[in-house]
């Protein structure tokens, strides 16, 4: 059985190359069939869990490397790998090969009175080019996501996951040339230098769509250098509005999950908005519970006038602090008056990627999904859930916060566009 080196890697660097390799294996992928698609991603899985040792070895030396340069603990936490990450990684995989097929579905079916019938059929986007930093996790993902929706896709990650992107790609390709696909499928850029990002922002004759995942930085460099429409997010000041008429015992229980599950995410908690009507009460169990798990609070004047010097954690917020994502474990606490002026603090402050209401007024939660138009809305529920393995789809490919094509979770019909197909008996144009 055919075995890629783990530590190889791929070697070619010529962007357009790849380019023109993935675009001729995009077509090729158009006529594999669901079960030829599933193979490769069940042994996509299977690979991760017999070649976990090779795997975990080359992550550690990207770990190792970025605690060398003393990077933040956020970043070396995207960048681990553990035995059990690769489990579940492994079984995103096998979650996208259980998903229905998305290509070739038809809908929207009409017949005209001249007897045409008119019906849209689902097709592959073609060619993504998905630049992100530090998730070796992002790889499978995508990979797995790509196959199955019948697209090819050139991966760029970071230089701090070059040895782990190496280690993955080896065993993706492994699993496409046992299934009798093509390996172009999913080209790899092996080399960190910026220089290879601006040549794939500019291959518009392959390549249909660039995914950037990561910072500020990241988005706006795409943005302004592409010549291939971008889709932006996976940044997220995220917020949770505590009405008075909530539930106090249950909402602690969301904020602490929003909070303090896995901070140093994108769909992690920013701020808690609490009407100061239920304040008095909330605040100091918020900072009790939370306080006791290492956040710290930055807090407005009246959220630090209740609880004043209740925990050295409890500081007062700088100018700047109601727009930062934290990615760690600081929590922001505003009170405000009234839900208007909730609603208007979050719109001020959102990168509306997940946004979340507590609350059991009908007509508070009402109001706030028609006011706050988030990628994701949550009420009574964890911001955390905004995730493609939670909604059902698998796994993603980006957290999309436009407008345009898609928003929330980027699944298998999130990678797809669609074609019209008109069937007729001999009708002609008059």
């Amino acid at each position: 059985m055919r075995q890629t080196p783990i530590i190889a890697g791929v070697t070619q660097v010529d962007v357009a190359s790849l380019g023109r390799a993935a675009k001729a294996a995009s077509s090729l992928l158009a006529r594999a069939t669901t079960d030829q698609k599933n193979r490769a991603l069940i042994r996509i899985a299977e690979l991760l869990e017999l070649r976990r040792d090779e795997v975990l070895a080359a992550n550690r030396n990207d770990v190792e490397a970025a605690r060398a340069r003393k990077v933040e603990a956020y970043f070396v936490d995207r960048l681990t790998l553990t035995a059990e990450r690769l489990t579940g990684i492994a079984g995103d995989a096998r979650a996208v090969a259980a998903l229905p097929d998305p290509v070739g579905e038809w809908f929207d079916e009409t017949r005209l009175p001249n007897g045409l019938r008119l019906r849209k059929r689902r097709v592959p986007l073609g060619v993504l080019g998905v630049i992100y930093e530090a998730r070796p996790n992002v790889t499978i993902d995508i990979a797995a996501l790509a196959i199955k929706s019948g697209n090819a896709v050139i991966l760029r990650g970071g230089s701090e996951t070059l040895n782990t992107n190496r280690a993955l790609v080896g065993l993706i390709h492994q699993a496409l040339a046992e299934a009798g696909l093509p390996e172009a499928v999913i080209g790899f850029i092996d080399d960190p230098s910026r220089e290879r990002i601006l040549e794939l922002l500019r291959l518009h004759e392959y390549v249909e769509l660039i995914i950037p995942r990561g910072g500020a930085s990241l988005h706006a460099f795409c943005r302004e250098n592409s010549a291939i429409t971008v889709i932006t997010g996976g940044m997220g000041i995220n917020h949770l509005y505590l009405d008075p008429s909530a539930e106090l015992d249950k909402a602690l229980d969301i904020i602490d999950n929003a909070k303090t599950q896995r901070p140093t995410v994108c769909n992690a908690l920013g701020t808690l908005v609490v009407h100061r009507e239920i304040a008095a009460r909330a605040l100091p169990r918020v900072v009790a519970r939370l306080g006791a798990k290492g956040v710290t609070f930055r807090c407005d004047p009246m959220a630090m006038a209740l609880l004043g010097e209740l925990a050295p954690g409890v500081l007062a917020a700088g100018p700047g602090d109601w727009d930062i994502e934290w990615l760690s474990l600081v929590l922001g606490l505003k009170v405000v008056d009234s839900l208007d002026e909730g609603l208007a603090f979050i719109r001020a402050h959102s990168l509306e990627h997940s946004d979340g209401i507590l609350s059991q007024d009908p007509e508070a939660i009402t109001r706030f999904l028609n006011e706050i138009d988030s990628a994701a809305v949550f009420v009574n529920a964890s911001t955390r859930f905004n995730d493609g393995g939670q909604f059902g789809l698998g796994a993603e490919v980006a957290v999309s916060t436009q407008r345009i094509h898609a928003r929330g979770p980027m699944g298998l019909r999130e990678l797809t566009s669609y074609k019209w197909v008109c069937e007729g008996d001999g009708q002609v144009r008059a």
